[in-house]
């Protein structure tokens, strides 16, 4: 095309100010940097994200069903039986979760309890956590508690089967000033187990078993969640369609990646593309200059029968060409640097108890495709105005008029 090739000799030849050299290799610069940079974060948190979903394994349940309205419901309202038997479906379970104060030996912590009902295991594998005894629940009528090991080590529990902990939870009748120890209920269990996934769910969560939560939060006959297991080589999307329809309007189903992190990635998205609009505006400047240094050509190309609607395609793929070199340069730094923290780990995470030594990095070509995506759409866009602008029709109208 040869609006192309007028555009590739504009940028390489020698301009009549050689500061518009220096700035146009700026542009290049400031706009691959960016680029770079985008795909970095992404692949970080891509990293991050696989990491959480490895752990959380042990933790969420391939399919949660909560309520729409409320944070309990009946559990005689959802039918299980049906949903155990849904094409797909490997187990279901029902689950209690709130908030309660622990006291274990005069030390006290705030925890999350999570009762579960029988059969809870073997929708989610928190068996496979356990670092001290045992997970269970329940032995015969006995509630027992199996506890985080953040939560051990704030209430200091060295040993199992030294002494019971004790949970209390608001009462939800009401709560009196007059006399306070009348406003909680309490119960009294053994710690059968500590079981270890993340320092953030060690450090906050208990298992015990439905019953109790039931009776501690005056939650009878309810539950917060319903768990499901997927089977095998299904489909957890399918399962999830099949699972809403089952159990009906009331209730919504998310998959394990939908509970956490859903919209973060997104997020660093967004604020990445910003930063790289403000970069763009160099090339706006560069593409300004360039055709104030090419002004007085274009009585030459007006003579030569070149329109208004030609020179702007020029200097539209002038903005173009620094935006490809550009861009292509930031995959280029940003995959390359990806790659070296993924196989060298050059970048270590500081602090010791973390689960990984350095930062995680997992590069998707989605995610590539998307920043050169999202870049082309704002260059192009900002690029056009521009030229629009800059090159009027009266700029011609000299060489016509000669012509």
């Amino acid at each position: 095309m040869l609006a192309g090739w007028f555009a590739r000799r504009y940028f390489f030849s020698k301009k009549s100010h050689s500061v518009i050299n220096l700035i146009a290799g700026v542009s290049v610069v400031s706009v691959a940097v960016p680029v770079a940079a985008m795909i970095v974060l992404l692949s970080v948190f891509n990293g991050f994200e696989q990491l959480v979903r490895s752990m959380n394994s042990h933790f969420d349940a391939d399919l949660t069903l909560t309520p729409r309205e409320g944070q309990t419901f009946g559990i005689e309202s959802l039918d299980t039986a049906a949903l155990r038997r849904l094409p797909g479906v490997e187990a279901v379970s029902l689950a209690l979760e709130q908030s309660a104060l622990m006291e274990y030996r005069g030390r006290q912590a705030m925890v999350t309890v999570r009762g579960v009902a029988d059969g809870y295991d073997r929708v989610v594998p928190v068996a496979e956590c356990i670092t001290a005894g045992d997970y269970a629940v329940r032995l015969g009528d006995l509630d027992r508690l199996v506890v985080g090991r953040g939560v051990a080590y704030e209430l200091g529990l060295r040993s199992l089967g030294e002494s019971d902990g004790v949970l209390y939870a608001l009462r939800r009748t009401g709560f009196s000033s007059l006399l306070p120890v009348e406003g909680y209920t309490r119960r009294q269990a053994e710690v059968a187990g500590v079981f270890a996934a993340d320092a953030q769910t060690d450090g906050r969560y208990l298992f015990t078993s439905l019953r109790l939560a039931q009776e501690l939060f005056s939650y009878p006959d309810r539950a917060s969640a319903a768990v499901v297991r997927v089977a095998r080589g299904a489909r957890p999307e399918e399962v999830k369609r099949r699972v809403a329809e089952a159990a009906g309007g009331a209730f919504e189903v998310r998959t394990r990646d939908e509970l956490n992190m859903q919209y973060e990635k997104w997020g660093i998205f967004l604020i990445s593309l910003l930063v790289l609009v403000i970069a763009s505006f160099s090339i706006v400047g560069t593409v300004v200059m360039l055709v104030l240094d090419k002004r007085p050509e274009f009585v030459a190309l007006g003579a030569m029968g070149a329109d208004t609607r030609f020179v702007r395609r020029i200097f539209f793929f002038e903005g173009g060409l620094i935006g490809v070199l550009g861009a292509g340069a930031g995959v280029v730094l940003g995959v390359g640097l990806c790659l070296v923290q993924h196989y060298f780990g050059v970048i270590e995470i500081p602090a010791d108890s973390f689960l990984v030594k350095s930062y995680p990095v997992l590069l998707r070509g989605g995610d590539v495709a998307a920043v050169v995506a999202a870049f082309a759409v704002v260059v192009g866009a900002m690029t056009a105005v521009t030229v629009r602008r800059a090159v009027r029709a009266d700029d011609m109208a000299a060489g016509r008029t000669a012509q």
